[in-house]
């Protein structure tokens, strides 16, 4: 059996359509995969798990001083630092994924447009971030970008229901007024089809995004641009929350041998 890292399994348990998509990276480089992806579970836990949007914003700032140098010793922070200092993963892209998180502490986000630099510098600078562990600067930046963003819309609109439930809602409020609901609706479970309607409208946004930047990609670079493959299934049917199952994984796996996402 295989023993995986502190990270790797964080991963693995919260992330798990990263992690299958990094089981497909050079096995020299699968590591720092893990790593930033654990660090992306932290950012987006930062939030998730605080009482108040303030104690969610401490636990941001605490990342940024582990990213700008400050030592600490846990089972992210410490091989983050490591990758870090070994020049494997970039330091502005995660800068900018902690400043992006920082859009969760607010009561809402108000236009499409700050909804899409929400994603660029989350779900965008991940997937960037992740082609720079695997090729550095060689990457192709701007379509990893772009298929990571992709990936973030299909990602929120997934999402939708379980942050409902908690009384959360990161769709933007000018689209959901356009389709006839509003924030409040969603988290008191109402207006189910203005709902879905303002979710088809965001979901080609994603779309938008993938046929930009799909099709054949350095296999250097391959297993960053993989969560596309999944992007691009839920994007047929946005808003659905099925399980994953043996068509997508069969979708990674076929996307990975013909190196196309």
């Amino acid at each position: 059996m295989v023993t995986l890292s502190p990270a790797a399994e964080l991963v693995r348990r919260h992330d798990p359509d990263r992690f299958l998509t990094a089981l497909f990276a050079p096995p020299e480089r699968r590591e720092a995969l893990f790593v930033l992806y654990a660090f992306n579970n932290e950012l987006a836990r930062a939030r998730a798990v605080a009482s108040e949007p303030m104690l969610g914003l401490i636990r941001l700032q605490w990342w940024r001083e582990v990213v700008e140098g400050t030592a600490r010793r846990h089972e992210v922070a410490t091989p983050l630092a490591a990758e870090l200092h070994a020049g494997r993963l970039p330091r502005a892209a995660l800068l900018a994924m902690i400043a992006g998180r920082e859009a969760e502490a607010d009561p809402s986000i108000p236009t499409l447009a700050a909804w899409l630099a929400y994603l660029d510098a989350t779900a965008g600078a991940l997937a960037e971030a992740a082609g720079f562990a695997l090729a550095g600067p060689d990457a192709p930046a701007e379509r990893l970008h772009a298929l990571g963003v992709a990936y973030g819309v299909a990602g929120q609109l997934r999402n939708v229901a379980a942050l409902a439930r908690q009384g959360r809602c990161l769709l933007p409020e000018e689209v959901l007024a356009a389709h006839g609901t509003s924030i409040h609706a969603i988290t008191a479970g109402r207006d189910e089809v203005p709902l879905r309607a303002a979710i088809a409208a965001l979901a080609m946004e994603g779309q938008a995004r993938l046929r930009a930047a799909g099709g054949r990609l350095p296999r250097a670079v391959l297993a960053a641009a993989l969560p596309a493959v999944l992007a691009r299934r839920d994007l047929r049917h946005p808003g659905q929350t099925s399980p994953r199952g043996l068509g997508d994984r069969l979708a990674v796996l076929a996307a990975a041998v013909l190196g196309r996402v």
